[in-house]
């Protein structure tokens, strides 16, 4: 008989392109979820609509990296996919409500 481990695995650790299911909800202390600076720029920029490669060249980046950085404010806000991440990081005062009607 197989045994499936619940045990959650970062999502920039999975495949790329992969879904990771297996997220725990958070501890309840939001107060330790941190993005960094360019995390929080990147975020903005989505929220406004852009795609990545959109990001990417307004930031003078590759689609990659903004990719990458995607990767990790997706798993350090325990979400999987960018409408996720614009809620959770909204509630969580991570970047202001207001970012999604820039023009």
């Amino acid at each position: 008989m197989a045994v499936f481990s619940a045990t959650p695995t970062p999502l920039a650790a999975t495949t790329r392109g992969a879904v990771n299911t297996n997220i725990t909800p958070s501890s309840g202390d939001d107060s330790l979820v941190k993005l960094t600076k360019r995390e929080v720029e990147v975020l903005t920029h989505v929220v406004q609509g852009r795609s990545s490669k959109e990001v990417a060249d307004t930031l003078f980046v590759s689609k990659r990296t903004v990719d990458f950085h995607l990767a990790n404010i997706y798993d350090k806000l325990h979400v999987s996919n960018r409408v996720q991440a614009f809620r959770r990081a909204t509630k969580l005062g991570l970047i202001p409500y207001e970012a999604q009607f820039v023009d």
